[in-house]
């Protein structure tokens, strides 16, 4: 299984080479999708993902650094139909923690050419903590974060082919994701509300914890990430990285 990161920044003004945070799980030939930050679908296509073969997008929370791609990506897979047609195209579901999104972004693609009249199944689905999504070897749970008022932010846990990865979302703080770190193989972990040391130090305390990557990089990342990493190997030594747009990491 490989991870594809799309985009690594968060929600500040652009910064050269970054783009808002999206990432991809590929699992055998489909792919699943975690938040649709800008430009998401033309960092896939141009890296080789096919989108095509997406099964799943699952939106952390709709704030605009997490869904400011997502009507794009969806465009984008009518677009590839159009031009290499599919005879039995599979479903995609989305899960998104506020549904009022969905509708906007529903709207929006309907003024586009064709109304947005699609040739594969397209669902939408309330995501809730709890399990979320299973199927083909993999689930996706959900856990309510503080980020935002209860019930619109959201953190994953993802399992498949013997991995567990946890993905953050934006949380209020780590210690949320506690219950889930005495078993996982890789935390993505956002930086843009949070210092690189008190991440570290909290995560280098979770033995069960066995790589943290950082993603959704706030300010300290973004001015000196050789810096950061530094700082962040002293406490986690090779257990730690920081994605950058378009890296691909196996597990």
């Amino acid at each position: 299984m490989k991870l594809f990161f799309l985009g690594t920044c968060s929600g500040t003004e652009p910064m050269p080479g970054r783009h808002h945070v999206s990432w991809v799980l590929q699992l055998q030939e489909k792919l699943y999708w975690f938040d649709a930050g800008e430009c998401c679908s033309h960092t896939a296509h141009v890296l080789g993902l096919d989108l095509q073969n997406i099964r799943a997008v699952f939106i952390s929370h709709c704030h605009l650094d997490h869904v400011g791609g997502l009507a794009n990506l969806l465009w984008t897979i009518r677009k590839l139909d159009s031009l290499h047609p599919r005879q039995d195209p599979g479903p995609v579901d989305v899960y998104l923690p506020s549904l009022p999104t969905w509708e906007g972004t529903m709207t929006t693609l309907r003024e586009t050419e064709g109304s947005f009249a699609i040739n594969f199944p397209l669902h939408a689905h309330h995501a809730q903590p709890g399990l979320v999504f299973a199927d083909g070897g993999i689930t996706v749970e959900a856990r309510e974060n503080q980020h935002l008022p209860p019930g619109k932010s959201l953190s994953y846990r993802i399992r498949a082919e013997n991995h567990t990865i946890v993905f953050s979302g934006d949380v209020r703080a780590v210690e949320e994701l506690d219950p889930w770190l005495d078993d996982c193989d890789l935390l993505l972990m956002e930086t843009g509300h949070h210092k690189v040391e008190t991440i570290c130090r909290y995560v280098s305390q979770k033995t069960g914890t066995r790589r943290l990557a950082f993603i959704h990089h706030g300010r300290e990342i973004l001015r000196d990430p050789e810096a950061a990493l530094a700082v962040a190997r002293q406490f986690l030594h090779d257990r730690i990285s920081i994605t950058n747009d378009g890296d691909c990491l196996e597990l």
